[in-house]
C-alpha cells in the first residue's frame, strides 16, 4: 500500500493527537499530575501537530520531502527528552533539581515555610504510574521511536516518495 502525502501526514497528527490527548486525559481525568521532564516531553508531540496540519491541509502542496524529515528529526528529539526522563527514573542520569528527590532542602526558615504551605512539586524520579512495568515516559520513548521511524520510512522509501499527493 502506497501512502501520498496528505495520508502520511493525517497519520501523523492521529497518531500525535492520541498521544497527546492520552497525556492529558491522564492528567485531567486521571489525575496524574506531570513533572517538568513529563511536559518538556509533550513539546515534540504539539509540533508534530502543527507540522502535520500544515502539510494535511496543504494537501500534499508541502513536499515530503521537507514534512517527513521534518518530523522524523522533530519524533527523534522526542525520542531524546523520552530516554533521558527513563534513565533520571532509573536513576541513570541526574535530574533537573527542580523535581528530583535530591536537592529540595530548604536553607532558611522562609524557604521551608515555602515548601510547606506550596505546591510539591512532582518528582520526575519517581514512577507515578506504569503498564506492564513500563512508566509513562517508557510509553512515549517507544511511540516516539515508532513515530520516527514511520517518518523515516515515509521520507525516503523511494514507492512512498513517488506517490501522488
Amino acid at each position: 500500500m502506497v501512502l501520498t502525502t496528505r495520508q502520511s501526514a493525517g497519520a501523523v497528527l492521529v497518531a500525535s493527537a492520541l498521544v497527546l490527548g492520552a497525556a492529558l486525559l491522564s492528567q485531567y481525568w486521571g489525575g496524574l499530575e506531570p513533572c517538568e521532564l513529563c511536559l518538556l516531553e509533550r513539546w515534540p508531540w504539539w509540533a508534530a501537530i502543527a507540522i502535520a496540519a500544515v502539510s494535511w491541509l496543504l494537501g500534499g502542496r508541502l513536499p515530503r520531502a521537507i514534512s517527513a524529515p521534518l518530523l522524523t528529526i522533530v519524533f527523534l528529539i522526542g525520542s531524546g527528552i523520552a530516554f533521558y526522563h527513563v534513565g533520571v527514573e532509573q536513576h541513570w542520569f541526574a535530574g533537573p533539581s527542580a523535581c528530583t528527590a535530591s536537592g529540595t532542602a530548604a536553607t532558611s526558615l522562609d524557604a521551608l515555610r515555602a515548601q510547606l504551605f506550596g505546591k510539591q512539586a512532582v518528582m520526575c524520579d519517581e514512577v507515578q504510574w506504569s503498564l506492564f512495568g513500563v512508566s509513562m515516559a517508557g510509553w512515549n520513548l517507544l511511540a516516539s521511536l515508532a513515530m520516527a521511524m514511520f517518518c523515516a520510512v515515509t521520507a525516503w522509501r523511494p514507492s512512498l516518495s513517488r506517490a501522488a499527493a
